[in-house]
């Protein structure tokens, strides 16, 4: 693919890991592994597997003055990302607390920290200027994502929104954009909906927030994704991998997504080239060290065809 360029606009965090044999109950210790400290956010994520997969890649952010936000910086700048827009503020970095378990399932929670700084007037526009893509989350605050929203429009590029983590969205966000990503749990929560059980259910959902955006994509883990919208709708299967550790295999794949998107690919090319991304970073420990390369895919995709 032909590199395009992809602006992220979100969260940068740390994540601090430990393997448990099970997640504990409300109420209950469990013994974990040694504690493990990886760079992440999904908007870090998101950014790091596009640079990874052959994009130009920028990042608008914010980090606190503690060592962990200079340590992410140094983080994107070693993966080739502009981080001229992720600035440092008195507030502590973001930080993710994640368990995962044998099955390599994980359960998180988030303290926003400095991602919750990042406010409208904070966005410049010429920072949007040349993106084919504009990648969005929900770690920093709603009115910010808007704003980048249409920041992104306004500019020409594709704009795409990865709705997580879930919640009710505004119908002017949502007007907004050009492609929303969205698993099972974060569509029921974006329609109103009850929780798909099957890539039927969860196709006829995607047809129904397609209404609202022009494309949605639905993730179903080990059962593939479904799409409806202006581009056609239909399942892909999922790639068969031994998962290790799903962090940011939702990430992978919004990362290599949006970089086939800016590469010019056709939307099923796009999704199955972002589905094998996420396959790989599912193959791996940690966030960010999880996300594969353009020959990994590459690789990938061709034992399949082959």
């Amino acid at each position: 693919m032909e590199p395009g360029s992809v602006l992220v606009v979100g969260s940068l965090n740390m994540d601090l890991v430990v393997a448990v044999e099970r997640h504990p109950k409300p109420g209950e210790t469990v013994i974990g592994g040694d504690l493990e400290r990886f760079p992440g956010g999904k908007g870090a994520n998101q950014a790091v597997a596009a640079a990874r997969l052959g994009a130009r890649v920028r990042m608008v952010g914010r980090v606190g003055l503690d060592e962990h936000g200079a340590e992410l910086l140094r983080g994107l700048e070693n993966e080739g990302i502009d981080a001229l827009g992720v600035g440092r503020v008195g507030t502590p970095t973001g930080v993710a607390l994640i368990s995962v378990d044998v099955q390599g399932q994980n359960a998180i929670v988030v303290s926003p920290g400095a991602n919750a700084r990042l406010q409208p007037d904070d966005l410049e526009p010429e920072r949007f200027e040349g993106a084919e893509v504009v990648v969005l989350q929900l770690e920093t605050p709603l009115e910010t994502v808007h704003r980048a929203a249409e920041l992104g429009r306004a500019a020409g590029a594709r704009v795409l929104l990865n709705a997580a983590p879930a919640r009710e969205l505004p119908d002017e966000l949502l007007g907004a954009l050009d492609v929303l990503v969205v698993n099972e749990f974060e569509a029921a929560q974006v329609a109103g909906a009850a929780e798909p059980e099957s890539p039927e259910a969860a196709l006829a959902l995607a047809r129904e927030l397609a209404r609202r955006v022009p494309v949605v994509v639905v993730t179903l883990g080990a059962r593939g994704l479904v799409w409806a919208g202006t581009e056609g709708e239909g399942h892909l299967p999922a790639f068969e991998v031994d998962p290790v550790d799903t962090t940011a295999a939702g990430d992978a794949f919004v990362g290599g997504l949006a970089a086939a998107l800016a590469a010019g690919e056709p939307l099923e090319r796009a999704l199955d080239y972002g589905s094998a991304a996420g396959a790989l970073a599912a193959t791996r420990p940690g966030a960010q060290p999880s996300l594969p390369a353009a020959d990994e895919v590459a690789g990938l995709l061709e034992d399949r065809a082959g």
